[in-house]
């Protein structure tokens, strides 16, 4: 990969003047999206009326984190240019090519079969009938346990590592960012946003402010592998949860960068490693996959706890809200939070290019429940809720990626406690850098969905359940 890099991009670029690169590749990133959105046939709802609400909503996007950020005059263009160029490139993989929908396909059936080991796990535990029966206590938990699981075994292996080395070395030869970002960047979608910021824990206390930044914005920007198989057995489409996580790995460096710009001298500049954590390193494989069923049945068992505390809270506040809106005389809906926050996400939904057919107010309600709740509730509202059963394929489709990534008030908590138990130094750095990360982590997920509105062609194919092959 270097050797293609520096004979082909690098000697490519170096015939082009240094003042006219960044305006030139700008210009070739807006003729490409511009060409990408439009150049296709019309699909139902899919117009290019539509598609221009939803490259508007990427422009206005890129716009407020223009006009919000820390400092205008330290932007590095060519980490946003490459990074938006990027994400585009692979949603236009995914969503146009038959090979790209083929490959991503076939991952997420790989993760549907995997759900069908721990079923035999949960069989074994009680009866053969009641994997069937589709509960999420004893169908969606078990697969997030042994997914961890086996994580932890393929990190003992060193096959994980090498996976996220390959992606952040590319990121980091063409995005230009530290090496500190680009892994965990990269490492992000697959194991999480706490996790991933071990895999740098000599480096953590030394960090810049922009760097905090981007490790949190990266966490919360997408999902991790433990959960995606959980959204994957509630019936979401596979290829659309997969795609979105690779795209968000460009996508945050992009938005990080664009808000909060490096203004320091970086420890990991110029090279991208992934340090050996002899410390927590497990005796043999038998020891590295129980510690990973044990690690597996606390995140199980911090999502059961945190679901059932939300929902019963949401309960609560949507009966003292109904109670004072028949107060108020509002009852046609109800007063309630997903109507509050639904009005609150109204030009955010019609900015990713919602149809205006009645969706708008919906997944406006998805995207402000994913934002003060968490995705697991949004994700399971959209599919087991009548009340968005009848969305239109594209509004779906945007809302699918919308929801995609860990950006909601209760991660704070989870990237401020893992990173200050890191580098108890840094904390008070962590607690400021924190909102504005996860605004750009949310902004990021949105880009994402916004690319999906411009590119989709076929909404029922990346909306329906990935079906399995076993």
């Amino acid at each position: 990969m270097r050797f293609v890099w520096n004979n082909v991009a690098v000697r490519f670029v170096g015939l082009i003047p240094e003042k006219m690169r960044l305006p030139l590749g700008a210009l070739v990133v807006v003729g490409v999206l511009v060409i990408g959105a439009f150049a296709s046939p019309e699909s139902l709802d899919n117009n290019r009326a539509n598609r221009a609400v939803s490259l508007f909503g990427l422009a206005v996007i890129i716009f407020v984190l223009w006009a919000t950020s820390r400092n205008r005059q330290a932007i590095k263009w060519h980490t946003v240019i490459v990074g938006m160029f990027v994400q585009f490139i692979v949603a236009l993989f995914v969503l146009r090519s038959g090979a790209g929908y083929d490959i991503f396909s076939f991952v997420s059936e790989l993760a549907r079969d995997l759900l069908g080991f721990a079923n035999d796990g949960t069989a074994f535990l009680t009866t053969p009938d009641i994997p069937k029966l589709g509960w999420f206590l004893l169908s969606v938990l078990p697969a997030v346990i042994f997914f961890v699981a086996l994580v932890q075994l393929l990190y003992y292996w060193g096959t994980l590592q090498w996976v996220i080395g390959k992606f952040a070395v590319f990121f980091f030869w063409s995005m230009r960012v530290s090496g500190a970002e680009a892994v965990v960047a990269a490492a992000s979608p697959f194991i999480g946003q706490g996790e991933s910021a071990m895999l740098i824990k000599p480096f953590v206390a030394h960090l810049t402010q922009a760097e905090l930044h981007q490790v949190m914005c990266s966490g919360f920007a997408t999902i991790a592998g433990s959960v995606l198989v959980a959204y994957i057995s509630l019936g979401v489409n596979g290829q659309a949860l997969i795609s979105s996580c690779v795209m968000s790995i460009p996508a945050s460096l992009a938005i990080s960068k664009l808000r909060y710009p490096e203004t320091e001298e970086t420890l990991t500049t110029g090279r991208c490693v992934i340090p050996d954590d002899d410390e927590h390193r497990a005796a043999n494989s038998l020891h590295a996959f129980a510690n990973g069923a044990w690690l597996g049945l606390k995140i199980a068992g911090m999502i059961l706890a945190t679901l059932l505390c939300i929902i019963a809270f949401l309960g609560l506040a949507n009966g003292l809200l109904t109670w004072w809106g028949r107060y108020l005389n509002i009852n046609n809906p109800p007063l309630t939070v997903e109507l509050i926050v639904g009005y609150i996400c109204y030009p955010i939904a019609f900015l990713l290019g919602v149809p205006r057919n009645g969706d708008l107010l919906k997944v406006a309600q998805l995207i402000g429940t994913k934002l003060i709740a968490n995705e697991f509730v949004a994700y399971t509202s959209l599919q087991t809720d009548p009340a968005y059963a009848d969305l239109s394929p594209r509004s779906r489709l945007i809302a699918t990626y919308a929801l995609c990534g860990f950006a909601n008030i209760g991660s704070l908590g989870t990237q401020i406690g893992v990173l200050s138990q890191i580098a108890p130094r840094r904390s008070g750095d962590v607690s400021r850098l924190a909102v504005s990360a996860l605004i750009a982590g949310a902004l990021s997920t949105l880009t994402s969905a916004s690319i999906a509105g411009l590119l989709v062609t076929d909404q029922a194919a990346f909306t329906s359940p990935s079906t399995s092959t076993g």
